[in-house]
């Protein structure tokens, strides 16, 4: 299989991200939240507007993969009053491409363009049960801070952190 093309995300691309959104969100999630859940929050969560804002922003990094279409993003963004910090907002692949390095090169990619904008530390928040999203990010150098109440949804979650 070919390599996927990562590129900035442009606001044309907000319904296939959301897309993408929704098919990740379903495989990682339904046992956790329940499938109506999941669709109610990849409906708020990934509203094409703010989709097309986040992609318009230049304060955040947004980077979509594309093979024949985007098969995955990243969105990565300032945390306001936390200097030097960023916030990983999301990182989904369709879970055909689980497994086979897209998350992590698209991590990469934005870690590396987080750095050349001096930013120091990379936090994110996962649910704790999502144990492919844990194990990717255990396995990728972060480490978990703590420990909470996901709000809004009755789960857990684990914040990591991540120096650059």
């Amino acid at each position: 299989m070919a390599d996927a093309t990562i590129r900035a995300a442009n606001p044309a691309d907000a319904a296939t991200v959301r897309r993408v959104a929704r098919e990740s969100w379903h495989a990682a999630y339904d046992d956790i939240l329940g499938a109506n859940a999941v669709d109610e929050t990849v409906d708020e969560w990934y509203d094409p507007d703010g989709l097309r804002e986040s992609a318009a922003d230049p304060d955040h990094d947004f980077l979509v993969a594309e093979r024949a279409e985007i098969v995955g993003f990243v969105h990565v963004a300032p945390i306001p009053d936390e200097a030097n910090v960023a916030l990983l907002v999301r990182i989904y692949v369709v879970p055909s491409e689980w497994g086979t390095g897209l998350g992590t090169r698209l991590l990469e990619r934005a870690e590396r363009r987080l750095r050349d904008r001096g930013v120091e530390r990379l936090r994110l928040s996962v649910f704790a049960d999502n144990e492919v999203g844990v194990a990717f990010y255990d396995s990728r150098g972060f480490e978990r801070v703590e420990e909470r109440e996901a709000e809004g949804f009755g789960v857990r979650e684990c914040v990591y952190e991540k120096a650059l």
